[in-house]
């Protein structure tokens, strides 16, 4: 008797009740196009600004589903370099950061490309650059080879009461498994785009080809697909950052649809669902947008050193927490008093406010224009 889809007679041939998401998926539809449109307005360096916080958040929200908590300094960093971004505030990255920060651009801004073996393996490989996942060494830049003894399982709970919430395919099965799911990636056909998204993550999660890393790789293809479905390689919306607010229902979806039939407009309707929240989530990213570019017009001509430009950037990226002299040389790693002029300067030039209520550390906060 089946437990998982993979062992139905009829995988992978997926159904789905189309009356049931065709209204959906075209609401989804016009949205991304009405984003589309108010992002070609804004001209090239404001596009190029929110792509840059969308690949940002892609790569740091995909690692958080997984529970691993990067640099967001080294991710922008690393993107914007690649990008060939000029922006202030560059600090250097570690290679994990690199490698996953090289498999996602790879997926979006080549998405033109056909998917291939190789070029999963490539994926894979950026993101274990050490051979270990953790304390442990596991198969990389290859399929998984675990025997039918140590099956590839998904588990949570403590070590002693696990509990398996998806066990995959056998290593035996995965070449051909792969094969078929490729050549169906790569093949021109009627499908939606965004149909086509959905059911690639789903497909290559099942699969779960390798020892580790299957979720981001899979959410890599997901969005290797929907900038086909967009047409462009500028990202303007995070998949990856909606998933990571619904992490619990993500998980849910896959565990049920997983142990379901092929019938997949549950989890159809689940995935586009959560692109048209993402999408309704940039509002608040173009607004974030948008203010940063009036604040850098305004003091276009304002005379600023590196401290001051990269302490502004960080402020307005959204800065926790008051700040304060002390926490202007933590980060800018010089002395109080310097920290101080720097701050004063930026007070007499009228970018930097003293917040009202004061009390034993004096706080500053941004002077912005009226909207």
């Amino acid at each position: 008797m089946a437990v998982y889809i993979y062992q139905l007679p009829n995988w992978p041939r997926f159904t789905w009740q189309q009356d049931q998401i065709i209204a959906l998926l075209a609401e989804v539809r016009n949205r991304q196009g009405r984003l589309l449109g108010k992002m070609e307005s804004l001209g090239f360096n404001l596009q190029a600004e929110a792509s840059l916080h969308t690949l940002t958040l892609d790569v740091l929200k995909s690692s958080e589903i997984e529970g691993e908590l990067l640099d967001a300094d080294q991710v922008r960093s690393s993107i914007a370099r690649r990008l060939g971004m000029d922006i202030a505030g560059l600090v250097p990255a570690d290679r994990h950061v690199e490698g996953i920060v090289e498999m996602m651009l790879d997926a979006t801004q080549q998405y033109q490309q056909a998917l291939s073996e190789d070029r999963l393996f490539g994926w894979h490989a950026a993101l274990f650059p050490t051979g270990r996942s953790g304390m442990h060494k596991i198969v990389v830049g290859a399929w998984r080879d675990n025997t039918k003894d140590d099956p590839m399982q998904v588990v949570s709970g403590a070590m002693g009461k696990e509990k398996v919430h998806f066990e995959a395919p056998e290593t035996g099965r995965l070449n051909l498994e792969m094969i078929q799911f490729i050549n169906w990636f790569n093949e021109d056909s009627s499908m939606d785009a965004v149909l086509k998204a959905a059911i690639a993550h789903l497909w290559f999660v099942t699969i779960h080809p390798f020892d580790d890393g299957n979720g981001r790789i899979a959410r890599a293809i997901a969005d290797l697909q929907l900038a086909r479905a967009d047409g462009t390689a500028q990202r303007f919306y995070s998949m990856s950052a909606q998933i990571r607010k619904e992490r619990k229902e993500y998980y849910d979806i896959l565990e049920a649809t997983q142990k379901g039939s092929l019938d997949i407009t549950r989890w159809l309707t689940w995935f586009l669902q959560c692109i048209d929240r993402a999408i309704a989530a940039t509002n608040e990213t173009l607004g974030g947008v948008l203010r940063k570019a009036k604040f850098w017009e305004k003091h276009s001509t304002t005379i600023l050193n590196n401290r001051q430009r990269t302490m502004l950037n960080k402020l307005l990226d959204g800065f926790e927490g008051k700040l304060n002299t002390s926490k202007w040389a933590k980060i800018t790693k010089t002395s109080q008093d310097t920290a101080l002029r720097d701050i004063q300067d930026l007070i007499d030039k009228q970018v930097l406010a003293k917040e009202t209520g004061g009390g034993r550390s004096t706080s500053y906060t941004l002077v912005l224009q009226a909207n």
